[in-house]
């Protein structure tokens, strides 16, 4: 395994650093000033800066199961996403927050079926955050429908707990930060757009 990284990263010096080293070396002098911050599913199929084609130091990206996003709630615990979305709305100022789910979603799949028995320290009450999305009775009973359905509400719901952050809502107030929900299809290659409840096919 760490044969492969080293080759891989000996490909990145050999095809990628000739043409990109100079941004490279601006965004180590200038430091980073992305315009998104993108929450994403640490799902290593769904890799968010070759989902949007963007270049090194374009997104601030902050990757967790599931994507979610938890409520405000400052107080001793770790907060790893809630910190780094504090970094990148007041330090970085970005400009708009992603939530990008996907297709298939083990940590969705874990919450509506529950976790697998080798992941229940830290995973299920993770994706307990999400539960409130379970109250809601869906219109199919067919098991891969339904974990669709969930994934869907997760994206609505992370994006109703971004509101909850005071220094979020003020930015999304003011008109200086935009909301955003989307999902990646990794069986198609496609990505879709929420609006309201619907997804809409970026073309």
């Amino acid at each position: 395994m760490v044969d492969s990284l080293i080759d891989g990263y000996r490909r990145f010096r050999a095809e990628v650093w000739p043409t990109d080293g100079a941004r490279y070396e601006s965004l180590a002098e200038q430091g980073q000033r992305p315009e998104t911050l993108v929450v994403s599913c640490s799902d290593s199929r769904v890799d968010p800066q070759t989902v949007f084609g963007a270049r090194p130091g374009e997104l601030f990206v902050v990757r967790n199961v599931a994507g979610l996003v938890p409520p405000y709630q400052p107080d001793a615990g770790c907060h790893g996403t809630s910190a780094a979305l504090e970094f990148g709305v007041r330090v970085l100022k970005v400009s708009r927050i992603v939530v990008l789910g996907h297709a298939q979603c083990g940590g969705v799949q874990a919450m509506v079926q529950g976790a697998p028995p080798e992941a229940r320290d830290f995973v299920a009450p993770w994706m307990a955050i999400a539960q409130p999305v379970l109250r809601a009775t869906p219109e199919t009973t067919d098991p891969a429908d339904l974990v669709a359905h969930y994934e869907t509400e997760v994206v609505r719901l992370s994006l109703a707990n971004l509101l909850t952050f005071p220094w979020i809502r003020d930015a999304v107030d003011d008109g200086r930060l935009a909301l955003r929900g989307f999902r990646f299809d990794i069986r198609t290659g496609v990505l879709s757009m929420l609006e309201d409840r619907r997804w809409a096919p970026v073309v």
